[in-house]
C-alpha cells in the first residue's frame, strides 16, 4: 500500500514538474482564485473552479485532480477542509494553500488547518507581493511556494512559474505564511497614515519599525527570519501598504477619513482579512505575551477604543529605547 502511494505521488510530481498538462481544483472564485486560475491556465492546465455560489460540487470539481488550490477566504477554510475530509482524497495530490489570515476559532493558519486534517499531503504555502488586480492585467509580479516537502514545492512552483509570474521556493511555510498574513494588519495602519496625510517621513518610519514587529511575531511562531525580508514578508508589506487595490490598506484609509469600520467594508463589498487577523493577532500576543505596539493600536482602532489620531500619539509617546533592542 505504501509503495503504491508512493509511486502514485511520484506520477503526479512527475507530471507537474515536467510541465506536462495537469488539472486543478481551484477552490474560490474570488478575485484571487480567478487570478490563480488564469495563471495556472496560461500554462496549459486544465482548472476546475469551486465556489458556493457557482453551484457545482466539491465532489466533482476534486475528482481525478492532480493538483488542490484554496484561495477560499479564511473564514470558509476550515469548513472546507473538514467537507474533503467527508470526501477523501488520494494521499499523493498537493494541496496549496494561497488563504492570508488566522483562524478565529483555533488561531491557526490556513497551512496548519490543512496540515491537521491532511497530514500525509503535501502541504504548500503560496504568498508574495500579488496584487489580482495587476495579476488579472497581466503585470509582470514574483511570488514564493514554501513547503517541508521540496519535491512538492518545485511541482507547484513548475505550474504557476511564467513570464506572468516569477516564482521562488522555500522552505518556510509557516514564515511565508505568517509574512504574507501579519502585513494585512500593518497595511491598514499604512492606510491611516495616508488617509491622516501624515507624510513621507512617518509612513517610512511606521513600515520600518512594523517589518520589526512582523519579525519578531513571525520568529516567535516559527517562522525563519531571513523570510521576512523576502518577497512574502517586505516584498508583499510594500505592495499592500502603499496600493489602494489593497482591501486592508483602503479600510485603514476610509477609517482615517472618519468613516466607521461597517461602512468602509460595506463601500469595499469584500473581505479585508486584516480587521479578523488583528483580532486573532493580539489574541495570541497575549497568550504568548509577544510585544506588538503597531498592531495593538490597530487593534484599538477597529475595536472603537482610540481615534486614529490618538492612535498615532500613542505610538509617539512609547518610551524611548535603542532601535534594535526588541526584534526578536
Amino acid at each position: 500500500m505504501t509503495t503504491n502511494l508512493a509511486t502514485e505521488a511520484n506520477e503526479t510530481f512527475s507530471t507537474l514538474l515536467n510541465a506536462e498538462p495537469a488539472t486543478l481544483a481551484v477552490l474560490g472564485a474570488g478575485a484571487w482564485g480567478s487570478a490563480l486560475a488564469e495563471l495556472a491556465g496560461h500554462n496549459g492546465h486544465q482548472i476546475q473552479m469551486w465556489s458556493r455560489r457557482l453551484g457545482n460540487t466539491l465532489e466533482e470539481v476534486v475528482d481525478g485532480v492532480d493538483l488542490i488550490v484554496s484561495a477560499i477566504s479564511m473564514k470558509g477554510v476550515a469548513a472546507t477542509a473538514a467537507k474533503l475530509q467527508e470526501i477523501g482524497i488520494p494521499e499523493h495530490v498537493p494541496i496549496v494553500t494561497a488563504t492570508k489570515g488566522l483562524d478565529p476559532e483555533s488561531t491557526r493558519t490556513p497551512s496548519q488547518i490543512w496540515e491537521a486534517d491532511f497530514p500525509d499531503h503535501p502541504i504548500v504555502v503560496l504568498s508574495g507581493p500579488n496584487l489580482s488586480a495587476e495579476i488579472d492585467r497581466h503585470l509582470p509580479a514574483a511570488t514564493v511556494v514554501a513547503s517541508s516537502d521540496p519535491a512538492a514545492a518545485e511541482a507547484v512552483q513548475k505550474v504557476f512559474a511564467s513570464g506572468l509570474l516569477r516564482v521562488y521556493t522555500s522552505n518556510d511555510p509557516i514564515g511565508t505564511e505568517l509574512g504574507g498574513t501579519l502585513k494585512n494588519v500593518i497595511a491598514i495602519a499604512s492606510g491611516v497614515c495616508d488617509g491622516l496625510e501624515l507624510g513621507i517621513n512617518a509612513k517610512s518610519a511606521l513600515l520600518t519599525r512594523a517589518l520589526t514587529e512582523i519579525i519578531r511575531i513571525g520568529t516567535h511562531l516559527g517562522g525563519q527570519t531571513e523570510t521576512f525580508f523576502g518577497l512574502s514578508g517586505l516584498g508583499d508589506m510594500l505592495a499592500t501598504c502603499n496600493s489602494a487595490l489593497s482591501r486592508n490598506y483602503r479600510v485603514g484609509y476610509g477609517l482615517a477619513q472618519g468613516k466607521t469600520l461597517e461602512g468602509v467594508l460595506e463601500e469595499l463589498g469584500s473581505t479585508a482579512e486584516g480587521v479578523n487577523t488583528t483580532n486573532v493577532l493580539i489574541e495570541i500576543a497575549n497568550r504568548e505575551k509577544i510585544p506588538t505596539p503597531i498592531s495593538r493600536q490597530v487593534y484599538r482602532l477597529l475595536n472603537n477604543k482610540i481615534t486614529p489620531q490618538q492612535a498615532v500619539e500613542a505610538l509617539m509617546e512609547r518610551d524611548l529605547k535603542a532601535e534594535f533592542c526588541d526584534i526578536f
